[in-house]
């Protein structure tokens, strides 16, 4: 068991300060990471702006729009807007 410890501890060296860097994978794994998150948010406001049409054009029976069923004729509970 002990010739475990003293094996780890002489093959594993501590680092100097100076010799630990990010290096350039890791730049370019943060960069990679940073566009596909711009690219995500872009896809998902513009998934927004077309539920926001289709909601004011009435395809789901929005009750702002007057259409759809009246709480009272629904058989889901009603959501705190149409209490």
């Amino acid at each position: 068991m002990t010739g475990f410890v003293v094996l780890a501890a002489t093959s594993d060296p501590r680092p100097d300060d100076n010799n630990v860097v990010a290096g350039w994978v890791g730049a370019v794994v943060v960069v990679a990471l940073v566009i596909a998150v711009v690219f995500i948010l872009r896809s998902f406001t513009k998934h927004l702006k077309k539920v926001d049409a289709a909601r004011d054009a009435g395809v789901y029976g929005d009750e702002a729009t007057g259409g759809g069923a009246s709480p009272e004729e629904s058989d889901t509970p009603p959501t705190p807007r149409q209490r």
